[in-house]
């Protein structure tokens, strides 16, 4: 990894637990969402977590905001641990913090209209008056693709596109140090998947944000992210460079991954990697690769020892025996 006094955000063995609650059988027992995940996150990256629905991306991206509890390790952000906060001293950090939902359609007050979306973290953390947060607004309009015209409006009246922008431009109403970006694109169109993209792109040069990119299209992640993880049941099976990973990945769950990427050239050789099998219940993991099961190169031990993370190359670790 790289020097440490550029490290904005740095999680050292991770752990998310739920407990289960409802009937039997499962009841008292525990949903591993995250278990030992450690990784570095250097100021002006664009950091992309990818894997299958259920890897625990999300649950990671919860951590860091605070909106789960974890369950042991640190999280080190802008040099002090998250998790030994007090609850005054973590509003102060979440400050330089902001997040990106999935669903626009959901995260949008309806009964605001965009001028009072976008001022409401102006107004929760107070010290601006009417014409700054106006002008702020405003400008924010402008630079997520919208315009003035479209402050009295409300998220009724805009397409799911422009309901992503109106979020944006509230995420970044404070300039925060770190935005988390949790499948940004997933619910929209696929004819505006591109423009946000490219919107994202484009705020990340102009505000200097570091980025957390969680999503299951890799596609959208190897165009904007520059170092990333691909995660398999709460745990990390490759991690480093994300060009480095694309052109040549080293585990095969991440093989598998970027192999379902839909090539657009007609003459290349379809080199699909099927997995077989189902994904491990997180109740019951397998003790050793939680890969193991479904992974074709999977050998005696991998059921039994959970293999290391592994540096592969400059900037490249994986997590694999066979390797």
């Amino acid at each position: 990894m790289e020097n440490i006094s550029n490290t904005l955000l740095e999680a050292k063995n991770l752990t998310v637990n739920y407990r289960v609650k409802g009937a039997l059988p499962f009841t008292g027992k525990k949903v591993e969402a995250l278990t030992d995940v450690s990784l570095t996150i250097n100021k002006g990256d664009s950091f992309g977590i990818v894997g299958e629905s259920g890897c625990g991306k999300s649950t990671f991206g919860n951590a860091v905001l605070g909106l789960v509890p974890t369950t042991s390790g640190s999280i080190n952000f802008m040099g002090k641990d998250l998790t030994k906060m007090s609850g005054r001293e973590f509003n102060k950090a979440r400050l330089n913090m902001q997040v990106i939902f999935q669903d626009p359609f959901s995260s949008l007050n309806p009964r605001f209209n965009v001028y009072q979306i976008i001022t409401e973290p102006m107004r929760i953390r107070g010290g601006f008056s009417n014409d700054e947060m106006a002008h702020r607004a405003v400008e924010l309009l402008e630079w997520v693709g919208l315009s003035e015209r479209d402050l009295n409006r409300y998220p009724s009246d805009f397409s799911g596109g422009q309901k992503q922008r109106i979020a944006i431009a509230r995420a970044i109403s404070m300039s925060p140090k770190l935005l988390i970006c949790d499948e940004p694109v997933s619910a929209l169109d696929v004819s505006v998947h591109a423009q946000i993209i490219n919107l994202l792109m484009d705020l990340r040069k102009k505000l200097d944000i570091t980025y957390i990119f969680i999503s299951h299209n890799l596609a959208a992640v190897r165009s904007i992210c520059n170092y990333m993880a691909v995660m398999y049941l709460g745990n990390i099976m490759e991690y480093g460079n994300a060009h480095t990973i694309f052109d040549n990945p080293r585990h095969p769950y991440t093989q598998a991954l970027i192999s379902a990427v839909l090539n657009t050239d007609p003459d290349a050789r379809d080199t699909r990697i099927i997995l077989k099998g189902d994904i491990p219940s997180p109740i019951d993991p397998p003790k050793g690769c939680r890969f193991s099961g479904r992974c074709p190169n999977a050998a005696a031990g991998c059921a039994t020892m959970k293999p290391a993370l592994r540096k592969m190359g400059e900037g490249h670790f994986a997590a694999c025996h066979n390797l």
